[in-house]
């Protein structure tokens, strides 16, 4: 199909022609109020007051290749190579999961509990970093902290390194298989904060999700085995015992169905005061909270 004109109007006709189809009419108008935020640098309102008005041929042609890119279930926030998270803008590819809300609300979590629980970490380790939104939004709204990202992805990394100069912050990222035998030199054995968002999808959930992750997003950061659905956080908790600092807390972002095999493996190495399991907005138990004994 051919754009009738170089309208705005026209443009987004042309979007629901193409991608009607995929999303429903408010969601397809929400990325296309994305696409001109992106592009032309207009807000919601911009949108709407230039509905009629003509745009110049390159910025049509940018709009247009995106809904083809988009048509072919590729997410935005590849298409743009950046998304938001927690008022922060991050580079994103295939090498990095696109950051979640969930996500977002974990970050949340722990900055609030600076001043609900007095937390105040001067040392932070995410594991599993991926793009490095959360040790990256962590140190920009806790500065006097040291701020250590691990991943087993060198793609990854150098994505999180380039987000680090993005958002100007200074945060260590190191190459790290969690799950493999590793010299405990490279963790700080006097950490204040650990947090992490490891792979929690059972394989057998590929099924119920939406075709545009399983196609573009790294099974690698997703998927975990039936065998072991929580053998990250086994790990995360173990390390916990050395790699942890008296008083210091744990943060996991987690799978609803198995948040009490989690504070149960927590409970049972008896090396917290306490465990709790925190429900996100939706009323999902999906973050552990912990404190060292």
């Amino acid at each position: 199909m051919k754009i009738a004109s170089n309208k705005l109007s026209d443009l987004y006709e042309f979007y629901k022609t193409e991608l009607g189809s995929i999303y429903d009419t408010n969601e397809l108008y929400a990325i296309f109020e994305l696409v001109c935020e992106h592009y032309l640098g207009y807000s919601k309102t911009d949108t709407r007051l230039k509905f009629q008005e003509n745009l110049n041929q390159s910025d049509v042609l940018k709009i247009y290749d995106t809904a083809k890119a988009l048509k072919t279930g590729m997410p935005i926030q590849y298409i743009f190579g950046e998304a938001d998270f927690y008022n922060l803008k991050f580079k994103v590819n295939n090498s990095t999961l696109i950051p979640r809300p969930e996500t977002e609300e974990l970050v949340d979590l722990i900055i609030k509990s600076q001043t609900t629980d007095n937390i105040a970490p001067t040392t932070i380790l995410d594991i599993g970093t991926g793009s490095g939104c959360i040790p990256i939004a962590l140190k920009k709204n806790i500065p006097n902290s040291k701020v250590t990202g691990i991943d087993i992805s060198k793609e990854a990394l150098e994505v999180a390194k380039s987000n680090t100069v993005k958002n100007n912050v200074v945060v260590e990222f190191i190459k790290l298989d969690i799950l493999s035998a590793f010299d405990s030199s490279l963790i700080t054995h006097h950490l204040s904060l650990i947090v992490s968002n490891p792979p929690y999808v059972l394989n057998s959930e590929a099924k119920l999700m939406d075709a545009r992750v399983l196609e573009h997003e790294p099974h690698l950061a997703l998927f975990v085995k039936e065998t072991d659905p929580i053998i990250f956080y086994k790990r995360i908790i173990d390390l916990c015992t050395k790699h942890l600092e008296e008083k210091g807390y744990l943060f996991f972002e987690l799978n609803p169905m198995y948040a009490n095999d989690v504070k149960k493996y927590a409970n049972d190495s008896k090396i917290f005061n306490f465990t709790e399991i925190v429900k996100d907005m939706s009323g999902k138990e999906r973050f552990l909270k912990a404190q060292k004994k």
